[in-house]
């Protein structure tokens, strides 16, 4: 039994409808019963005003009732608009706003709730969810991905990755996040398992590692960032994961070192880094780190070549993609679609803001973001180069360059922060004795103006909830530090 995401519907029923679909805290979930409980939903739904093409907001964490909402509202042709409850009320209620969802699904209280607007159907038809990212001025940006787009990411996770019969996903992303849809979307897609991990279960990491051994889970796809975490527990490793068989990458630059340490606790799984924006639905690239790739040990890893429904090119040093997996737009701002959208043979296309180069062969490198380019002393930096370069330093997982402002907004200079491959105490340590040398390591690798002009140290970087290094985190946790330390020397 499966998720046929051409139909938006279940197939296969007969056969392996009792096999596990959904595995949370809380217990397991087979297809048949999944099924019903999506069927008992959409009833609900119904009852409640569910239109089609009206986008419902939904709620909640990683709970079974948060994706039995997403499958019925993709059977109903609902948009759904998923939104944790990490985020602030006033996030969750402008995004309710800016697509005039008329209805409100709370999957932690499983109860509908109307909202108090007149509910109005998207301009696009045919929308299978809008996901929001963060707008650069502050107001959330909502992303139309039609149905066909997730057809075809659905087709390429089945029919290209090769992952087995029947595989079980891990899924610790938010729902609100694009890059969960690799877990769920593949699991409905192949007819395997998604074990559902909220940020309370991943807390205590003996129960998050139980749970994935006892959902024999075999497929992780999450971020760099997340997984180093993970290394501070001795008992992530494949003796008690014995069935973790592939590591997906994405939305951060995966290097060697990082890929080594994790062969070096599971010998034997494969690892893909793949790349994409929210806007091309998740992931546009990939590539799995062969063993000649993985002797090349390029700094960082490429992000991969296009998908075979997808167009990927370079202008202007900025990543560009075109295909039906491009969004829909933006709902309700022309402005921005008409500066960051454009037609290609036909196809719709996007510029991503994402800087990279193509090789010969088609692979692409991600340099860095646009937004994370600055200009310091007269040279233009890449932030994520820098960071790719950190890492390489001797006794480090992972780096990330900062720039400090005035309060002008001028930048006054480039702080390197990197993440000691030990447990140690929260906040900034001295610097090792293996990093003594550091800027001639550095000065090695990169030109003189990308070295840091000071280098700290800590165990542990602080994520985002999108499980992403937050660079904003680090440079207030830099200044709260050295603010207190002058305060205490004028004491």
């Amino acid at each position: 039994m499966y998720f046929d995401f051409e139909r938006f519907d279940f197939a296969g029923t007969n056969a392996g409808a009792d096999r596990p679909a959904v595995i949370d805290e809380n217990g397991v979930t087979d297809w048949a019963a999944l099924a019903e409980a999506v069927r008992r939903w959409e009833e609900e739904a119904v009852r409640a005003g569910a239109r089609r093409d009206e986008p419902m907001l939904i709620t909640g964490h990683k709970e079974t009732a948060f994706l039995v909402a997403i499958i019925g509202c993709l059977r109903l042709g609902v948009p759904f608009v998923p939104a944790d409850v990490l985020n602030p009320p006033e996030r969750i209620a402008r995004i309710g706003e800016i697509v005039r969802a008329g209805l409100h699904y709370d999957a932690q209280g499983q109860a509908f709730h109307a909202l108090d607007r007149t509910a109005a159907p998207l301009e696009e038809k045919g929308v299978a969810y809008v996901m929001f990212t963060s707008g650069s001025t502050g107001d959330p940006k909502g992303v139309q991905i039609g149905r066909e787009s997730l057809h075809l990411f659905a087709g390429w996770i089945r029919d290209d990755l090769k992952l087995g019969p029947a595989p079980v996903f891990v899924d610790q992303i938010l729902f609100s996040f694009d890059y969960s849809l690799f877990n769920w979307v593949g699991s409905l897609a192949t007819g395997g398992a998604c074990v559902l991990c909220g940020r309370e279960l991943i807390a205590d990491r003996a129960a998050f590692l139980s749970l994935l051994a006892r959902g024999h889970a075999s497929v992780w796809a999450t971020t760099a960032s997340f997984i180093r975490q993970q290394f501070l527990d001795p008992d992530f490793d494949q003796a008690h994961l014995p069935d973790l068989k592939v590591f997906v990458f994405g939305a951060e630059s995966l290097t060697p070192r990082m890929a080594e340490a994790l062969w070096a606790r599971f010998p034997d799984v494969r690892i893909i880094n793949s790349y994409g924006p929210t806007e091309a639905t998740c992931s546009t690239t990939w590539v799995e780190i062969d063993p000649v790739l993985r002797g090349k040990a390029p700094v960082p890893f490429p992000i991969g070549r296009a998908k075979p429904y997808a167009d990927v090119f370079i202008e202007d040093e900025e990543i560009c993609v075109a295909g039906d997996h491009v969004m829909r737009g933006y709902v309700n701002r022309p402005d921005l679609n008409v500066t960051r959208m454009f037609m290609r043979a036909g196809k719709r296309g996007y510029r991503t803001g994402d800087l990279g180069r193509m090789d010969e062969e088609g692979l692409v490198t991600f340099r860095g973001r646009r937004d994370d380019q600055i200009k310091l002393h007269g040279y233009r930096i890449e932030l994520a180069e820098v960071d790719a370069m950190l890492a390489t330093l001797p006794g480090v997982r992972a780096g990330a360059a900062i720039a400090l402002k005035r309060p002008d907004g001028a930048l006054v200079r480039m702080i390197g922060v990197v993440d000691l491959n030990r447990d140690g105490p929260d906040g900034f340590l001295p610097l090792p004795e293996e990093l003594a040398d550091w800027r001639t390591l550095l000065g090695a690798r990169l030109p003189h103006y990308m070295v840091p002009s000071e280098l700290v140290a800590r165990c542990g970087l602080p994520l985002t909830q999108t499980d992403k290094v937050d660079r904003k985190k680090l440079e207030q946790l830099y200044l709260e530090t050295h603010l207190r330390a002058k305060q205490g020397a004028g004491a």
